[in-house]
């Protein structure tokens, strides 16, 4: 099933197979999984036995199956990385999500291949390009706004390229793709899928003349992304794949924020299917929950729509990077072994394994995990004993709020059955010479039949005998289908046993699914324009992530004269943007010029000076460039990252090329 021009998909992370095709089963379009290698989450890969199950499962109801391939590459990893996109194609994968330019001169399978969030798209000229060089899909940067995602999908041709874009989990600081932080300090590349997230850190922020700023603040750590208000929004401005993030995260997670999504998504397309603009899903079928979906019970850091409605000033999850919860009450006791809780809610309930957590003095998370939880006799009131003991927990005190970070009760139901999916069919009972047939035709068109002999008899009572006949046809049991209507087309009302029935059912069902997997087509790979288009730019620098020959190649093709390797190629020793990043600290903390101009008193007064980092013997300088409202954090890279380099070389070219 291709992703036409209104169809709406919605695209889910898996960590593994079992993760994936629960998302199916919770109502995804599509789930992007990593391979064996080269995927931007190291801890995250797959083998290609596991990329054929899960593709086998989620072609039954036409959903697509997305390969992470979206590491740089060194040269002598390319014959591999050719190999497993063979690999996954032939078991099954629909897409590659790639970042490294090389590959494009690689001699890839006919797949299609959608450009990374870590080509870091933020221009009509860039997506243009990435369009006219075979791209059919593009990640569009998180930090976009509503009008600059329209301005980029009205450019693209939208036959030939869709605008994607993510809608919920973690969100990276950085413009995806430039930032260098964890490669400087410890050698692991986020561009190679090892980022050590040096972002989630406390750090001292310091003026230029050594005065405190903040004390230990995360103050590059952001609150998680959550797109739900503005979904319509997106839809008009011209998104139509709607990517979760989360290749890190468990199963609960996953089919937590699919099934809440899946059910936003059913409803605008409910909304919307009489007006000027209707919307439709991307693949086949109908979800149906246990549970009633919410994203503040899994692990998010609070939540922000970023920059989608331009720039906001709560960004930050700058007091901590940990899950912090929903509030539910406060301390009234603190015992040696237990603390006494008032619950806001007496109707709520506390269970054995529940996570509580509050802030201390400095506002650090303090957790609190429960060994057991007891109702007192008085409504509301709870008497709880953690894990840990309570003399540890630092500023715990009478009137305390408690935070909830995790519930048993809700863990529990999600480790269950917790959904169910299903794709409609007509089905028709009819006679045949010798017997009687069944046939099944689903909501995508496709149709299954099946027939069987039997010397028909009449119904001792024709009605009794219809309904039991309508009943037993309609049963489709643990399958994919349901039925939608049941239509007899018989001469007369005839004696027909359940065992004919379940015979003719279960070989029509068969016969079905065949047809349905006969009838997938994946999505076809776009095509270059040729000539070569030219790249918007004459002059790449380590910022463009250039790390292979074959890479090299690429941009030299498309009219680049002057190409710097990447950042993990180690020609850039001395202090250099590390990372780059809408987010501004000075904005964040109303240090902001543009923010003070015009305020008596303070007009002129406030400059964008650089600010001081520091964690440890850690130092980073931030430097703003205001015109295009933009944080650069400086650095360079650890003498010892530069050691370890040299006693394990990559095969890299050590000079630029002449222009």
């Amino acid at each position: 099933m291709s992703l036409l021009y209104h169809q709406l998909e919605l695209l889910a992370p898996a960590r593994d197979a079992d993760i994936g095709i629960e998302a199916i089963n919770h109502g995804a379009d599509a789930v992007y999984i990593g391979g064996p290698d080269f995927g931007a989450r190291v801890s995250a890969s797959n083998t290609v036995q596991d990329i054929e199950r899960l593709a086998k499962h989620a072609h039954r109801f036409g959903s697509r199956i997305f390969v992470t391939h979206n590491t740089i590459l060194r040269d002598d990893e390319l014959d591999a990385a050719r190999k497993m996109a063979w690999d996954v194609y032939h078991a099954g994968a629909d897409v590659l999500i790639i970042q490294d330019m090389g590959l494009l001169e690689l001699d890839l399978p006919p797949i299609q291949l959608h450009a990374s969030t870590q080509t870091d798209i933020r221009t009509v000229e860039k997506a243009t390009f990435l369009q006219d060089v075979g791209f059919s899909q593009m990640v569009l940067a998180r930090e976009l706004t509503l009008e600059q995602i329209r301005e980029i999908h009205a450019a693209l041709d939208a036959d030939r390229c869709k605008v994607e874009f993510f809608i919920h989990g973690a969100l990276c600081v950085a413009y995806s793709g430039q930032c260098y932080i964890s490669h400087a300090h410890t050698g692991r590349s986020a561009n190679r899928g090892d980022c050590s997230q040096a972002c989630r850190l406390p750090y001292q922020v310091v003026d230029s003349q050594g005065r405190f700023v903040a004390h230990d603040k995360h103050v590059l750590s952001m609150k998680d992304n959550n797109q739900s208000e503005n979904l319509g929004a997106l839809v008009d401005a011209g998104v139509r794949s709607f990517k979760i993030e989360g290749r890190y995260k468990d199963m609960g997670y996953v089919k937590n924020i699919t099934a809440h999504y899946r059910k936003l998504f059913d409803q605008l397309i409910e909304d919307r299917e009489a007006s000027d603009f209707p919307v439709a899903r991307a693949s086949a079928g109908r979800t149906t929950f246990t549970f009633t979906p919410d994203p503040n019970q899994n692990f998010n850091r609070e939540f922000t729509d970023y920059f989608v409605n331009g720039r906001k000033d709560d960004i930050g999850a700058f007091d901590s990077p940990k899950n912090p919860g929903q509030a539910i009450g406060w301390v009234t006791k603190v015992n040696a072994d237990s603390v006494e809780l008032e619950l806001d809610d007496a109707s709520k309930l506390l269970h054995n394994g529940d996570g509580l957590c509050y802030f201390d003095l400095q506002k650090e998370l303090v957790g609190m995990a429960l060994n057991r939880a007891e109702p007192l006799a008085r409504l509301g009131a709870w008497r709880v004993f953690p894990k840990d003991p309570i003399a540890g927990m630092k500023d715990l005190r009478k009137g305390t709020q408690i935070n909830r970070n995790r519930d048993m009760d809700w863990v529990r139901v999600l480790e269950k059955k917790s959904s169910d999916r299903r794709i409609g069919v007509w089905a028709t009972f009819g006679e045949t010479p010798d017997g009687f047939a069944l046939r099944l035709t689903d909501e995508d068109g496709y149709l299954g039949e099946a027939a069987a002999p039997f010397d028909r008899q009449p119904a001792r009572d024709a009605t009794k005998g219809e309904e039991a006949l309508r009943e037993h046809l309609g049963r489709f049991g643990n399958t994919i289908f349901t039925a939608l209507d049941i239509q007899l087309e018989v001469s007369a009302s005839w004696f027909v046993p359940p065992s004919l029935i379940n015979q003719l059912r279960r070989d029509a069902i068969i016969s079905l699914e065949a047809a349905r997997s006969a009838g997938y087509e994946r999505p076809q790979r776009g095509q270059p324009v040729e000539p070569p288009v030219a790249y918007p730019e004459d002059t790449l620098t380590y910022l463009a992530n250039v790390f292979n020959h074959k890479a090299r190649d690429f941009y030299a093709k498309h009219g680049v004269n002057v190409i710097a390797a990447a950042y993990e190629s180690h020609e850039e020793e001395g202090e250099v943007s590390l990372m780059i990043t809408k987010h501004c600290v000075r904005w964040s903390m109303s240090l902001c010029p543009k923010q003070a101009k015009g305020v008596v008193g303070v007009k002129g007064t406030i400059k964008a000076e650089p600010l001081q980092l520091i964690n440890g013997s850690e130092k980073l300088t931030l430097r703003f460039d205001c015109k295009p409202c933009e944080m650069h954090v400086v650095g360079k890279i650890k003498k010892a990252v530069l050691r370890e380099a040299q006693a394990v070389p990559l095969k890299f070219y050590r000079t630029r090329p002449a222009a």
